[in-house]
This record gives structure tokens, C-alpha cells and sequence, in this order.
């Protein structure tokens, strides 16, 4: 454990006018206010805080975040309050100790809530002062460094599993690779010992077949860069433990199959020296095809610069190589704290690091603690793309993603009247997924909104979550809507007319909060309709057992977004002026059938609403099978007829060849039953179809 001099001469030799006396109490305080208490390596628990703070001095961190390092752990595992930290440390250590306590007396129903919650607090206290996430890691990577002493395996495991699917990434975002690397191997040997101890071992082999092959490599590309005037500090190393093992799955092959388990960095004086250094190793050993990135010119999101390219060296051996400035390689290595951006306060944090405030948009709009964890992870752990506005600003995205995730990364209210996109100067659909170096122009409409469809294409985080908010706002603002129809309906029913008082009463007997609550668990089904008409009148629908008077007007779904309070049924494909009736089940939407299906006697559990399509209701899709004579034109006949007829072809599939006739069957967009049959009557006219019929 570190002794209080100890620390205090750390600072020191990087920080002269660092505020002694105010370390020296926080150190004293910490001491005092663990007392006796030790952890699960028996050591003192006030061991772990100074270990902390320590970690941090490595980093050249200012005296406050070291003291909140001492003092991290006090307000939850002592007496001590906050008023008190605020009294004896100042406003700002106050305020940075609790935003990175770490909150586990919080109460959940899952584990995944409790840890969606500790991140949600975590985040946003992070928002303000990014100190917090620099002392919460380097809470973790201690904590991590002493995991093998807590006795309880699934313990071990929960926090392995933890850090690496929220810590690790988090330290990778601000660029703290060492960090990253250490949490993700220290993880890894606990989550997987198995393998963690068999790439141990080959790497052991490894090492003992081909003696000093780093210290080798690492003197040729020293004195190939000299002997062309150029002074680098050539760094060799094995990759970690996890990222072998990662690499060895994403490719699927084996560790003798893995060629580049080597990397080097060349550290060099400036940006011309590292093109040049590219330059002369490239000339010296051929480089392996599309393993060549640029970081310079396009920075990763954290701020990392670096040139990467992978070679083959001499004796067949694959190297990765990574040429960068010092300043680069102190960024590399400490990530944000090498920039200070702490001190420049919050708005140079989030402009350095704008994915912080992507997280944050994330937790306050996440419905539940497993989307918000399954947004996060999105936000933080997948590989990045780059593509271009039309005035040359550069968007950064994970892989996979389309027009309206760079449209949501641009800016809110651009995702949310997203119609349709350019790339690179052609129009394309909206589910494309964009290629390194695209330039995208997004074309708009005011009167556009989310769609849920959108939801199958999308990969950030934050579309995810813009989308989903709007599709169940859309969800519970249409279902009240259609709770309120059969609500009128209902009440039309009762024996005599009601007053405003009688719902009022009504809730309070249903012991609801409000009347949307009630709205809402009529069109679910989770309130009956016998017992909406007790609640209003009571004895209005008579004994026990009997049934409530019929419906005696049908209920108009004019207004109502099919897909959203109810779905059209696939089976029969109801169009306005058809004949309709509602399935409606418990804590489902209604789904409409026409009066006609054969499913409809499927739906003994539900109750039969009669429905209506209400005036001007427009657009429905229908099914048809077409059985067409096998001639030249005969598809273009038919086609042209939908195009004539202002009819849209959503689907078209053959089903099955008899000789010369082939049989189709397709799914059209029409206004109405009447212009679904005009179509099929002109399909019925034409010589090359056999038979034209509505599924």
C-alpha cells in the first residue's frame, strides 16, 4: 500500500503547487472513516482507495480528482456524509465523490436493472465533470487487479462480465487503451480460465521457439528507419490474452492459423515522419492488403491518431505496425486525461468525446434496463466507419450503419423527418448500410415521423432508441384513442345518459389514476366491458353471469395508424369497404378481419368487435393469386394493368408452374374495395390470365 508520503511525492513531481494539506486530510479522513473494515484479501479496506488515487498519479491528475479517489468509497461504506465531504473538501470533491459512488444499495427486480441503473447515475454524473469516469476507472481496474481474492465464483464472475461489457469499452472511448487492455485480460482469465491459460501456454511455445523474434524485429526496423535519416523509438510486444482469443473468433481459425500476434509502434517526431516511416517499410516488406487504416488524417471518435498497417517480415511472419508523433502516443496511452479536457470544463469534454452525450440522449430516452445496457453496448463497443455531410463534415458511425443512423448522429430533428438519402449523389434506399468515405445528403420532410420499420435496419444506439420512443408514444397516444371509441360505444350502451361525475367515480372504483389509464385497459382487453358499465352505473348490466347488453354501433378505426393500436390480419388482408370485425384479446391490439375469414373462427378467446372504416379511410393492401399463360409480355401485361390503375406491387411471388400456366401470388396497395375490384376485373379481361382472384 502506498504510504502517505509516498503518494503526496507522486504528485509532487508533476504537480509542484498541488494542494498538500488538503491530501493529507482527505487521507487522514479516508483512514479514519474505514476504521477496521478490511477486504476480501484481508488487507485494510483503506488500502484500495490510496491504490486508487495512486493509479490516478500516473495519469498526472489534479489534486481534486486524487482526493476524490481517496475519498470514493467513504459515503457508502462509512458514516460519513455528503454535507460533511462538502464541508471539509469543497463543493467539487463533494460533488465528484458522489458521482462515482458506486450506488449498490439500490434496490431492483434484476440484476440487469440494478446494474442499468448504476450506469444511468453514472452517466449522467459524467455528463458534468468527466473526472468521474477517470476515478471510476481506475476504481475498477484496482478492484479487477484484486478479483481472484473474493471467495464466491458467481460473484467473480458478475463483475468480470461487467467490466467487460461496460468498463472496458468506456476506457476505449476516451482512448485509454492500457486500461482497456489490462480490465479486458484481468476479465477475460476469470470468464473464460480455460482459454485464457491455453493462449498463455502456446504463447509460452511461442516464446521459447522463436527466442528474441521481437527483440530482432524490433532492432531491423530500427536501423532500416536510421539508415534513411529517421530517429524512431521502436516498441514491440505480444497482443493481449482477449485479443487473440477475439481475433481468433471473429476469423475463425486457430492459433497456429494467426499470423499477427506481434505489433510494433515506431514513435517518431512529427506527422512527415511517420507518412515517410509508412513510406520506407512499405517499401521494405510488402504490406497484407486491407490492413492498411489511417487514423491520422481520420481520427477515431476518442481522439487516437495512428497510422496501422500489417506487413510480412521476414521468415513469412506477420507484423501489425502502428506509426505515430509522441503527442499521439500520449494520447494512446492515457486516453482523455492526457488532454486535461477536465479543465476546460464539460462543453470541451463532449465536443472532444461526443459520444458521451450520445449515451446520455440513450438513458434518458431507454424504456427499460435491458435496452438501455443493449443501446450502450452499441454506443461503445462496435467498430467505426466515417462518412461525409455535403459541406465535408465528418460523421463517425459503427459498421452496418444506414442513412438514418448517420441522419440521427447529424442531429435529432434530421433522424426524425428522415424520407430518403444520397449517397455519394444517388438516391438510395434507407436501409443501405454505408461504406467507409461515403458522402451522405439526407432528404427531409416536416411532415415525416419515425417509422417502425426502421427499427429492423438501424445499429446506433441512439436511432434505436429515437425510434422505439416515438413508436410506443405512437402506440399509447393511438391506443387510448381507440379505448376512447370503445369506451362511447359502451356507455351508448348503458340504460340512461351519464354526467362527467359518473367517470370520476368510475376510476376511483376501478382505482385507476386517470382516465388514459382507463382508455387504455379497455382497448387492451385488460378491463372488461361488464366492468366499465358497473363502474359508471353500478347494477346496469344486471345478476352475476349475465352478459352485458350487445354492441350496438360499430366502432370507426378512421384516424388510427394500422400496425399500431390494431393490425390489419394477414390472413384475409381487410381494404376499406370491406365488411369488418375486431379480435380483441388481453394486453393485445385489435386485429381486424374481414367478416368473411375463415380464421375468424380461431378467435374463441377473444371478443368480437364490430368495426367500421370510418369515412375517407384510404390505402389497404390486398392478396391475389394470378395464374398467367406461359407467353413473352405475359408479366409486363399485367403489371401495367396495376400501373394503370394506380396500384403499387408490394410483393410478388410464383408459387407454382403447371405446364404452360404459372401461378403468382402478389400483395397490391389499393385506395379501397371498389378499386380493388375494378383491377381484378381488368386482370379477368386480359387474354394472358387464366384466372384472377382475391386470397
Amino acid at each position: 500500500m502506498l504510504r502517505q508520503y509516498e503518494l503526496l511525492d507522486k504528485i509532487k513531481s508533476y504537480d509542484p503547487d498541488a494542494d498538500e494539506a488538503l491530501i493529507n486530510r482527505a487521507y487522514v479522513f479516508s483512514m479514519k472513516a474505514h476504521g477496521s473494515q478490511l477486504r476480501a484479501s484481508g488487507d485494510p479496506y483503506f488500502s484500495h482507495p490510496i491504490e486508487v488515487a495512486g493509479i490516478l498519479t500516473d495519469l498526472h491528475l489534479d489534486d481534486e480528482t486524487i482526493v476524490t479517489a481517496i475519498l470514493h468509497d467513504t459515503i457508502e461504506d462509512t458514516v460519513a456524509t455528503p454535507e460533511e465531504i462538502e464541508r471539509l473538501f469543497g463543493k467539487n470533491v463533494a460533488r465528484l465523490v458522489d458521482g462515482v459512488t458506486k450506488l449498490s444499495k439500490i434496490e431492483a427486480q434484476s440484476e440487469s436493472e440494478r446494474a442499468a441503473e448504476n450506469l444511468r447515475k453514472f452517466l449522467l454524473a459524467m455528463s458534468g465533470d468527466i473526472r468521474v469516469l477517470l476515478v471510476k476507472l481506475a476504481d475498477r481496474l484496482h478492484n479487477m487487479r484484486t478479483l481472484r481474492f473474493i471467495g464466491n465464483e458467481e460473484k467473480r464472475r458478475r463483475i468480470a462480465k461487467e467490466t467487460m461489457d461496460i468498463y472496458a469499452p468506456l476506457a476505449e472511448r476516451i482512448g485509454m487503451y492500457e486500461f482497456m487492455k489490462e480490465m479486458q485480460t484481468l476479465a477475460f482469465r476469470e470468464l473464460e480460465p480455460d482459454a485464457y491459460a491455453s493462449i498463455g501456454k502456446r504463447l509460452d511455445q511461442l516464446n521459447q521457439g522463436g527466442g528474441d523474434a521481437i527483440e530482432r524485429i524490433q532492432d531491423g526496423l530500427t536501423a532500416h528507419l536510421e539508415a534513411h535519416g529517421i530517429t524512431a523509438e521502436v516498441q514491440g510486444r505480444e497482443k493481449h490474452p482477449y485479443s487473440i482469443w477475439r481475433k481468433m473468433a471473429e476469423r475463425h481459425v486457430s492459433f497456429e492459423q494467426l499470423s499477427d500476434i506481434m505489433a510494433f509502434r515506431c514513435i517518431v517526431d512529427n506527422v512527415d515522419d511517420c507518412y515517410r516511416t509508412l513510406g520506407l517499410i512499405h517499401g521494405r516488406w510488402p504490406m497484407v492488403p486491407g490492413r492498411f487504416k489511417d487514423y491520422i488524417s481520420t481520427p477515431k471518435r476518442n481522439g487516437y491518431r495512428s497510422l496501422h498497417t500489417t506487413i510480412i517480415h521476414d521468415e513469412n511472419m506477420r507484423i501489425e505496425i502502428q506509426i505515430r508523433t509522441r503527442e499521439m502516443h500520449a494520447q494512446a496511452e492515457f486516453g482523455l486525461a492526457a488532454h486535461w479536457a477536465y479543465k476546460e470544463g464539460k462543453a470541451a469534454a463532449t465536443a472532444q468525446h461526443p459520444w458521451i452525450t450520445d449515451l446520455i440522449e440513450i438513458l434518458e430516452h431507454a424504456a427499460s434496463a435491458e435496452e438501455l445496457l443493449e443501446h450502450t453496448r452499441m454506443a461503445m463497443y462496435q467498430d467505426r466507419i466515417f462518412a461525409f455531410t455535403p459541406k465535408g463534415e465528418l460523421i463517425q458511425l459503427p459498421k452496418g450503419a444506414t442513412p438514418v443512423d448517420f441522419a440521427y448522429a447529424v442531429h435529432t430533428d434530421l433522424g426524425d423527418q428522415t424520407v430518403g438519402a444520397k449517397i455519394n449523389g444517388r438516391v438510395m434506399p434507407l436501409r443501405t448500410p454505408l461504406d467507409n468515405g461515403d458522402q451522405v445528403e439526407i432528404l427531409v420532410s416536416k411532415a415525416q415521423h419515425p417509422q417502425p420499420g426502421w427499427l429492423a435496419f438501424v445499429v446506433t444506439g441512439k436511432a434505436r432508441a429515437k425510434v422505439r420512443r416515438f413508436v410506443k408514444s405512437k402506440e399509447r397516444e393511438e391506443t387510448v384513442a381507440l379505448g376512447r371509441k370503445i369506451y362511447d360505444e359502451i356507455v351508448a350502451r348503458l340504460p340512461m345518459q351519464l354526467g362527467w361525475e359518473a367517470l370520476t367515480e368510475a376510476l376511483k372504483r376501478l382505482h385507476l389514476p386517470d382516465d388514459e389509464a382507463l382508455m387504455e385497459g379497455i382497448a387492451l382487453k385488460r378491463i372488461s366491458d361488464t366492468q366499465v358499465m358497473e363502474a359508471l352505473m353500478p347494477g346496469s348490466t344486471g345478476k352475476d353471469g349475465v352478459k352485458p347488453p350487445p354492441q350496438r354501433q360499430a366502432i370507426s378505426i378512421k384516424g388510427l395508424t394500422p400496425g399500431v393500436a390494431f393490425d390489419l390480419a394477414s390472413c384475409c388482408h381487410p381494404v376499406p369497404g370491406d365488411r369488418i370485425v375486431g379480435l380483441r384479446r388481453e394486453g393485445e391490439g385489435i386485429e381486424v378481419h374481414t367478416i368473411d375469414c375463415e380464421n375468424l373462427a380461431t378467435g374463441v378467446d377473444a371478443d368480437w368487435v364490430d368495426l367500421a372504416w370510418g369515412d375517407e379511410s384510404d390505402g389497404g393492401t390486398a392478396r391475389l393469386s394470378v395464374v398467367l399463360k406461359n407467353e413473352p409480355g405475359a408479366l409486363a401485361a399485367i403489371t401495367g394493368i396495376f400501373g394503370g390503375h394506380g396500384a403499387n406491387i408490394v410483393s410478388m411471388d410464383l408459387t407454382s408452374r403447371d405446364g404452360s400456366f404459372y401461378t403468382f401470388q402478389m400483395d397490391i396497395e389499393v385506395h379501397d374495395v371498389q378499386h380493388l375490384m375494378r383491377i381484378l376485373a381488368a386482370l379477368r379481361a386480359t387474354d394472358v390470365v387464366s384466372t384472377a382472384e382475391r386470397l
